[in-house]
């Protein structure tokens, strides 16, 4: 398993833009499909963004227009770019690693990072 650390979470208001940062020790993140998914309290883990080994993007269809998955390979990082933010996107968002065709099939990952939060006012 991979260790992996989320950072960029914080508080903005409705409308506003946060970027969120992935980070992976000792390997490089080109390797592996990523991912990010949210979760509220009394709710289910849902994908928000996925990018697989070849490149191919998968995004949820609350999000699409709004948000951007990107691999920053110099850094080695995962990265969400997210616009125009609304208070049904607050939930604490989640990095994610695994093998192969991953999409956003939670099943299909085998590493998580411990969360950020992300809480969006009116």
């Amino acid at each position: 398993q991979l260790q992996l650390d989320e950072s960029g979470g914080g508080s903005v208001q409705a409308g506003g833009s946060l970027r969120l940062s992935c980070a992976a020790s000792a390997v490089t993140l080109g390797g592996y499909c990523m991912a990010w998914f949210r979760q509220t309290p009394g709710r289910e883990r849902e994908g928000v963004a996925a990018i697989d080994i070849g490149g191919a993007i998968s995004y949820a269809d609350s999000v699409k227009g709004r948000f951007t998955i990107y691999k920053d390979i110099a850094k080695n990082n995962l990265v969400l770019q997210m616009n125009n933010l609304n208070p049904e996107d607050t939930a604490m968002y989640y990095c994610a690693a695994g093998a192969i065709l991953c999409y956003l099939d939670e099943s299909r990952y085998t590493s998580w990072g411990q969360g950020t939060q992300v809480t969006v006012s009116t």
